[in-house]
Parts: C-alpha cells; structure tokens; sequence
C-alpha cells in the first residue's frame, strides 16, 4: 500500500503520520536547560560579589568584559558587526534597559533585601511582565493556556519561597530593596521586548555582543564618575569570593546564558523563552539540598512541581 502524501503546504501530522525528531528542537532545549541551571545560581553570586564590591562596577566591568569577548569572537569568526543606522536608537535604548538600569537597580535593591526575597520577586514578575509587555508589543498573543500557566507559576513560588522569603516584618529599607529588584526586573523585560525586532535585521550574537559591551560602558562610566569606591575596586583586592563570583557571573552567565537567551527568543518568542523563571529557583533549591543539606518540606516540594507543570504548560507545542 503506497503512503499518502501530504497535500502542499500541509506538515505530515496532518495525515497522522509521525513527526521525525527535529535535531534544533533537540539543542534549543538543551540550550534552555542550560539556562535555567546558570540563571538558577546567579542570585547568590550577585550577593556575593556586591557584599564587597560597587554594584554598579562590580556589574559594568563583568558586562564590558562579556561585550568585548562577544564581539571579538565575531571578528575572529569573520563576521564582524554591522549595524544600520536607523537601529542604533532602539539598540542604544535597549542596552540602557536590559544591562545599566536593570543591574545597578536589582544590585542595590539586592544589598537590602534576602536572597530568597528577590527570587520569588523576579521569578514570579519575569513570566508576567514579559508577557505582558509583549502582549502589549502585539508579538504575542495572550492566551487561557497563558494564564493559567502564569497562575500555577507563581502559586508554586509562592509556596516554595514564601513561608521562608517573606516571614517577618520588612522594614523601609527593605521595602525600597525589593522595589529596587521590582524596577529592575521590569527594565529587563521591556528591554526584551522591544529587542526582539532588532533580530530582524541583526544576528542574535550581534544583538547580545552589542547590548552587553553598550550596556557595560554606561554602567562603568556611571559607576566610575559617581559611585562611591568604584575606583578603589579598580585595584582588584575584592577577595576570592567576590572575584570568583565574578567570574562565574560572566562567563556561564554573561557569555552563555545571555546568547543563549537571545537565540531562543528569536526562535520560541519572548512568554515561552521567560518561562525559564519558573525553573530556575527550583534549580536553586535542589542544589542547596545536595550541596548544603538543606531540608525541604511537602510545601516546598508541592512549589517545585507547580513551577514545573507551569512552565511544561508554556512549552508546550
């Protein structure tokens, strides 16, 4: 018996017939899994590092370093950078937005507030305010299977981080801290947003090299003209914590992690790439169980498997 074939223009489930293992769908969700693990750690490197040194250095000389290795890698792979005229505003604005606002605000905000306070505040906003300025960008169109992924995401924070994060009273200072990582978290997601179409025209390792190496300039030069003890942080004594956090802040996390997330919001969207908060401090959690021997209750466990089932409801075809 002879196979039917697929009408033009229609994929072969259509008929039934089995869809072949896609190799890119393979290394996209390697590439998001890897994601998740190094943007599951970062939050306690960053605390470690602004602990000893200016936020705003500690932050612009990471991101100037990652710019500059981005962008000489291109050269050396012979395909330099290009941009158009017209594009610079936009890409100038976004660099503002994803890399000098957002770390130097979320930095500070960090100094003041618990580590796991921060976390539920960016991994709950990170999923809504992508969406939701995306949405509002019309790339996306908001959905009930949206919603109701967003619903369980953040009831599954809630009940992992929530008894520890936020027991107690929080004084003002507190309050601006997590403000502070509010504001920044916001920053990152517009910035995401509006540098979507900017791949239209430009390669996403174009995008990350120069949003990276931008961003980073203005933060240092900021730092640098008005950042008490930038340039006493020039000398480099930070200590072996600060300079190994880092290091690993930059190279999995600025050279690794940010392409990373520039190709798959070329490739899935900008709600489907953002998903990625809803793993992350599960990652967080299960490595403080293995490495510190940290206990965890049915709560927290209960949190873990909505976050899971969250973002399983965002990827899924």
């Amino acid at each position: 018996m002879m196979r039917q074939k697929a009408p033009a223009g229609l994929p072969p489930a259509v008929l039934g017939a089995e869809r072949p293992t896609d190799p890119a769908l393979a290394r996209q969700r390697a590439m998001f899994a890897f994601l998740c693990f190094v943007w599951g750690t970062t939050w306690i490197a960053m605390k470690i590092g602004v602990a000893q040194v200016p936020p705003g250095f500690f932050a612009g000389t990471r991101w100037v370093v990652a710019g500059v290795a981005l962008i000489g890698w291109r050269w050396l792979r012979g395909e330099g950078i290009s941009v158009p005229g017209r594009l610079w505003p936009r890409l100038l604005f976004v660099s503002l937005l994803m890399i000098s606002l957002n770390q130097v605000i979320q930095l500070y905000g960090l100094r003041y507030v618990p580590a796991g306070l921060a976390t539920v505040i960016s991994s709950a906003l990170t999923p809504i305010s992508l969406t939701g300025f995306s949405v509002l960008a019309r790339q996306d169109r908001f959905t009930g299977r949206q919603g109701a992924a967003l619903a369980l995401g953040v009831a599954g924070i809630v009940f992992l981080f929530g008894p520890k994060a936020l027991a107690g009273h929080l004084g003002w200072v507190e309050v601006l801290g997590a403000g502070g990582v509010i504001v920044g978290c916001l920053c990152y997601s517009l910035g995401s947003v509006l540098a979507r179409p900017l791949m239209r025209t430009l390669a996403p390792g174009e995008v990350a090299a120069l949003t990276n190496g931008v961003g980073g300039v203005l933060l240092l030069g900021a730092s640098l003209a008005f950042e008490p003890g930038s340039w006493a942080a020039l000398g480099g004594h930070w200590g072996w914590p600060a300079f190994g956090a880092w290091l690993y802040l930059l190279l999995p996390g600025s050279l690794g992690a940010t392409l990373i997330y520039f190709l798959l919001v070329r490739d899935w969207g900008i709600s489907r790439t953002g998903s990625y908060a809803f793993i992350s401090p599960v990652v967080g959690v299960v490595l403080a169980v293995l490495t510190f021997g940290e206990h965890i209750g049915v709560g927290e466990v209960l949190g873990m498997g909505l976050m899971l089932g969250a973002a399983a409801l965002v990827l899924r075809r």
